[in-house]
């Protein structure tokens, strides 16, 4: 990327904007999130600092499906890292912008980095865009309308008081079911999906109350896929 980054309260404001509707898409996943944090007997404290610190709505949710006391530490650690690996790769990319900012403000940034104000960010700097405002501008109220959501959740929970079986704690699998969605290449992943599906199945039945299905489905899915690509001459 060729000139100067640059930032600008403009383009700030056009990201706080742009993140209006994604926040409200956000916001029953976070409300979810909350309700189950509570339900598993961790405190409004722990809540906040989960959904704060860690800003992961997917490792979050794998690490509560198996909460228990004591709580399986490696796996759900392991668990978390591996839904969460995708941004590790997906930080470096935006390093055209974020490289011409102070280290403390690039790494603060990189706490709140989500996959919606991601997308937007690559698109607008593939276009030429130099204005990492948008990015603080479309991440920070991403951030706060979590917060807010996780928040609420929890605090509705007892008021709730929702069966374990209610369809509304299908919502964050759905979620997770729709990403599928915008991947699906062609009968090509059909195999490798069906792989993943069947050894994370098998996995959970021969250790539950675990969370080394995901690992076991991902690499095995992986290696499938990669099996099955065709040598380039």
């Amino acid at each position: 990327m060729s000139g100067t980054i640059i930032f600008t309260k403009e383009v700030f404001w056009r990201g706080v904007r742009r993140s209006a509707p994604l926040a409200a898409g956000l916001a029953p996943f976070g409300f979810v999130t909350g309700l189950i944090t509570e339900r598993h007997g961790l405190s409004l404290a722990d809540c906040a600092l989960m959904n704060g610190l860690v800003y992961a709505g997917s490792g979050e949710l794998v690490a509560l499906a198996n909460w228990m006391h004591p709580a399986p530490i490696l796996a759900a650690a392991f668990g978390a890292f591996v839904v969460n690996l995708r941004f590790a790769l997906m930080g470096p990319v935006l390093a055209p912008w974020l490289t011409g900012l102070r280290p403390i403000w690039r790494y603060l940034s990189l706490t709140i980095l989500v996959d919606h104000a991601w997308a937007i960010s690559v698109t607008d700097m593939r276009k030429g865009g130099r204005d990492v405002a948008l990015y603080v501008g479309l991440s920070v109220p991403l951030w706060f309308g979590w917060m807010a959501a996780a928040m609420a959740g929890f605090l509705s929970a007892k008021g709730l008081a929702l069966p374990p079986d209610h369809p509304l704690f299908f919502g964050a699998l759905a979620a997770f079911v729709a990403l599928l969605v915008p991947l699906w290449r062609g009968r090509a992943d059909l195999l490798p999906w069906l792989t993943a599906a069947g050894v994370a199945v098998a996995v959970a039945r021969l250790l539950p109350h675990s969370s080394w299905y995901i690992p076991a489905g991902a690499i095995c899915g992986c290696l499938t896929g990669a099996l099955m690509e065709k040598p380039r001459g």
